[in-house]
């Protein structure tokens, strides 16, 4: 037996490393998994090629609780470890300038990449842990030998009479740590980081059926083999679905299809996204991507690795090239994470081309399920933009789909102004505003169904890259005012008699919220029409979605339209008994309102009453 002290220059890097070093205390198992499956891929790797002179066999790695003892085990059956190695890769801790490193470190709950440059995977065992064991047999003709820790740099070195390679960690658990002598905590875990660690895993054992017979076998808790370390030339769209299943136990719903990555160079990526079925607004779950680096689950906050508009998604991204802290829980700057980003974002916009132009139809089908996304990144990400002409699309109320090619050639022909500009016309609320989308088909304009939180911020930005196009929502104004022709409609009215009409109306409404225009519209249009100013309108729906506009404040404000050619304006201005000229005018600023969905509560219910008297 021989003891000594750990090669480091700190008295208390214990202590540093249970407090400083890891900011989540749980992870010290899925350090020490990841150290026993090297050591089982290594020897995989000696046998391989002829180095180690021994069966490699199908080894698992096992996970055991002794509840009386306190004690907590992993145990593999790689390449183990000599005396001599224990001294060199325990009890060295790879070390260079820990004064220095303590300076640096001690004072910050995150650090910048230490378990590369340090290799302390196995020393966050000391968070949970008073004591720890290695008891470990080597691939190579040696003695097994006996290690143990207290937490202090003190340890032994000690033979063993071990005699199956291996080596088995055993650690003694801390009195504020014994929730990880539970089943139920470990068997959560390892579903959380190991659950497709490419070794088999070993957890307990489950009562399986063989004939007529129950037998007892292992439970193996991973599946070492996930759908994203195979060819996709080897897997079906049932395959695909079975993996997304286990990945979202929870999702009942299938995905609506999933782009494979794969790429290794200038770095390493493999992964499987999956489009979910969305809701349309932008309240959504995000980091639901999973982050693995070598099948070892890191983090599922994905943002910086995946470019933000596609967090919405679900699914894998694995890349050995990710740099990490010490605790695997924080992206470090690095220019490797951009260049994944942007080749994430090119691999999804190439899928949707050829989604687009293999299926039409179905894109179609699932196009508003999926806009979000796509809408999200064309404001989000400019390389995304520049692809997004190709499949984007913009759908009408009649559920024809134009790409923005094919939309502005069709609008061109019947929606350019006397200006030169093309209106492209759009609703936000195909039910709500029905009435103005009828004056807009009347034409024969076709009208968009673009109902998106973010529309406001989409449309402003295609504005500003198409000056030859501007938007306008069909309650923004008149139908002639929103496509303004050459041509103009001569007003019944005098100009004497529109002034009277106009300070009548202005007298008996008495409310500033509305501006009132008298216009000459086509006799058939709408005696008052209530419409909403497109600039102010949109600014203020820009600040709410987190726009930087100084409208957002502002209050709502409405154009009250009066068709000067209408009969119910004549009415108005003929009539010569004061009250019903007053209830003509408030009688069509409600229906007016009622139109826009602006007359609710108190006026609503006199509307109604006042309705219903008139039909006794």
């Amino acid at each position: 037996m021989t003891s000594g002290k750990i090669n480091v220059t700190v008295e208390n890097i214990f202590p540093l490393i249970k407090k400083f070093l890891y900011s989540d205390h749980e992870i010290f198992l899925r350090e020490l998994i990841s150290n026993a499956t090297d050591a089982t891929l290594k020897l995989k790797h000696l046998t391989s090629i002829g180095e180690a002179a021994v069966e490699y066999g199908n080894p698992k790695i096992e996970v055991k609780i002794n509840k009386e003892n306190k004690t907590l085990h992993i145990i593999d059956q790689g390449i183990g470890m000599t005396g001599e190695e224990v001294e060199k890769y325990i009890n060295q801790v790879a070390f260079s300038g820990a004064e220095e490193f303590l300076d640096k470190y001690k004072d910050s709950a995150k650090d910048s990449g230490i378990i590369g440059h340090f290799g302390l995977g196995f020393y966050s065992a000391f968070m949970v842990a008073s004591k720890v064991e290695i008891i470990t047999k080597s691939y190579k003709d040696e003695p097994a030998v006996h290690w143990t820790c207290d937490g202090s740099p003190e340890f032994t070195l000690e033979p063993s009479n071990k005699t199956d390679r291996g080596t088995e960690i055993i650690l003694h658990i801390a009195d504020d740590s014994t929730e990880f002598l539970e089943d139920h905590k470990i068997q959560e875990l390892l579903n959380k980081y190991n659950k497709f660690m490419p070794v088999p895993i070993k957890f307990g054992t489950k009562t399986e059926k063989e004939g007529d017979n129950e037998i007892e076998v292992d439970a193996i808790i991973n599946n070492p083999n996930p759908a994203w370390t195979k060819k996709p030339s080897d897997l079906s769209d049932e395959d695909y679905k079975i993996f997304y299943r286990e990945l979202y136990p929870m999702q009942f719903d299938d995905p609506l299809f999933h782009i494979h990555l794969n790429v290794d160079h200038p770095f390493n990526l493999t992964g499987i996204l999956y489009f979910p079925k969305l809701s349309g607004d932008l309240n959504i779950q995000k980091d639901k991507i999973q982050l693995y680096q070598n099948q070892v689950f890191v983090t599922d906050n994905v943002e910086g690795i995946v470019p933000e508009f596609l967090t919405m998604l679900k699914g894998v991204i694995d890349s050995p090239d990710i740099p990490l802290n010490v605790s695997r829980s924080y992206l470090q700057a690095d220019g490797n994470v951009k260049k994944i980003a942007n080749y994430i974002t090119r691999k999804v916009a190439d899928k949707l081309k050829s989604l687009f132009n293999e299926d039409r139809a179905a894109f179609e089908q699932k196009w508003n399920d999926i806009k979000i996304v796509l809408e999200y990144g064309m404001l989000s990400e400019d390389k995304f933009y520049e692809k997004s002409k190709d499949f984007v699309l913009y759908p009408t109320v009649d559920n024809a789909f134009y790409t923005w090619d094919e939309l502005k050639e069709k609008a061109k022909i019947n929606q350019t102004n006397k200006d030169g500009k093309t209106v492209l016309l759009y609703t936000s609320n195909k039910d709500a505003q029905h009435s103005y989308i009828a004056n807009a088909k009347a034409k024969g304009y076709e009208v968009l169904l673009l109902d998106s939180p973010i529309v406001s911020h989409l449309i402003q930005k295609l504005e500003m890259d198409n000056q030859d196009v501007t938007f306008s929502r069909v309650d923004s104004d008149s139908i002639d005012n929103l496509i303004k022709k050459d041509e103009e409609v001569i007003s019944k009215l005098s100009e004497t008699e529109t002034t009277q009409l106009k300070e009548f109306i202005e007298t008996t409404i008495a409310n500033k919220s509305y501006n009132i225009q008298t216009e000459a519209l086509d006799s058939t249009a709408a005696p008052f029409m209530i419409t909403q100013p497109e600039f102010m309108r949109r600014m203020k729906e820009m600040q709410a979605m987190g726009g930087n506009t100084m409208f957002g404040s502002f209050p709502d404000s409405y154009n009250l339209i009066v068709n000067t050619n209408s009969e119910i304006a004549s009415k108005i201005l003929n009539e010569s008994n004061e009250e019903t000229k007053d209830n003509l005018v408030k009688q069509a600023l409600d229906l007016a309102k009622l139109a826009q969905g602006l007359l609710k509560g108190e006026e609503l219910t006199a509307f109604v009453k006042r309705n219903f008297e008139s039909i006794k």
